[in-house]
């Protein structure tokens, strides 16, 4: 049985002037797939075994190729948009024909010359197809734990759980919504830290230091602000928790906290509704 879009072993039953015809076995040469001259290794003769990648040519037959394809079933990789189109977008992934992304498996805007964290799959008329929905081709089995830092591609936003990412873009990681600080979109590539590992196998990260470490980069953050506004932001730890958020990136907690740090250094002074250098 031909797998589409794996590698297998196949033997060598037929040659002919524009290739060599590929089959399980010797004795099951009726069912058979073509593998292109320019791609037959030297000396080639029947009954030889070859490994090759089956996928479909831009007549949507079965052929096989010696090429190295840079993702098969079951993985996840970054490829790059090479041309779009009125169907979708087509990716470079190392072979003759172009592999499409359609407009219903895409995540936000995909434009030429991106990278885009796609997984591949069988559509509905048989053909290797490229999807951005790749949470089910990512593995819960990273060797990370709790406190280790990563790096990772978000790919996808939720309302309700926060940022979905590919930590090595391998493995399958969340960065919760209580967690999410800053503008963090689908595409970006961040670092994070390793707040828990779920019983599943999955990642939950924090892209914010541990809460010491935390309060003085907020500390530093905050002195630059106040820079901005020629030494006076004219708010306080008073102001309302959205007003903070918006200003600062910060929690009102955090931001107390990064105030704080401050006062106790004698850097800042607070009064009626404003922070003001010293």
């Amino acid at each position: 049985m031909f797998k589409l879009g794996e590698k297998q072993t196949l033997t060598v039953v037929k040659k002919v002037e524009f290739g060599v015809y590929l089959a399980e076995s010797v004795l099951k040469a009726e069912d058979k797939v073509l593998l292109p001259a320019k791609q037959v290794p030297a000396d080639c003769e029947c009954g030889d075994e070859i490994t090759v990648f089956l996928y479909k040519d831009s007549r949507d037959r079965l052929i096989a190729t010696t090429n190295e394809p840079k993702l098969m079933l079951g993985q996840v990789a970054l490829l790059r948009v090479i041309q779009t189109g009125g169907i979708g977008a087509f990716l470079d992934w190392g072979l003759e024909k172009d592999l499409l992304l359609p407009f219903k498996e895409q995540i936000g805007h995909v434009a030429l010359g991106d990278d885009v964290l796609v997984s591949l799959y069988i559509d509905k008329s048989e053909r290797l197809c490229a999807t951005m929905k790749v949470y089910e081709s990512l593995r819960a089995d990273s060797p990370y734990k709790k406190d280790d830092r990563v790096n990772g591609r978000v790919y996808e936003l939720s309302d309700n759980f926060g940022a979905f990412v590919a930590v090595d873009n391998i493995y399958s990681a969340l960065i919760p919504k209580k967690e999410l600080y800053g503008e963090v979109h689908a595409g970006d590539d961040i670092s994070a830290r390793v707040v828990r590992v779920l019983d599943d196998g999955r990642l939950e990260l924090g892209i914010r230091e541990k809460a010491y470490i935390q309060m003085d980069k907020d500390a530093d953050r905050l002195l630059e602000l106040l820079k901005s506004y020629n030494g006076m932001l004219p708010f306080n730890d008073k102001a309302s928790p959205e007003l903070i958020k918006s200003e600062t990136g910060m929690s009102k907690n955090e931001f107390k906290r990064a105030v704080g740090r401050l006062l106790k250094l004698g850097k800042i002074e607070i009064g009626v509704k404003t922070i003001s250098l010293k």
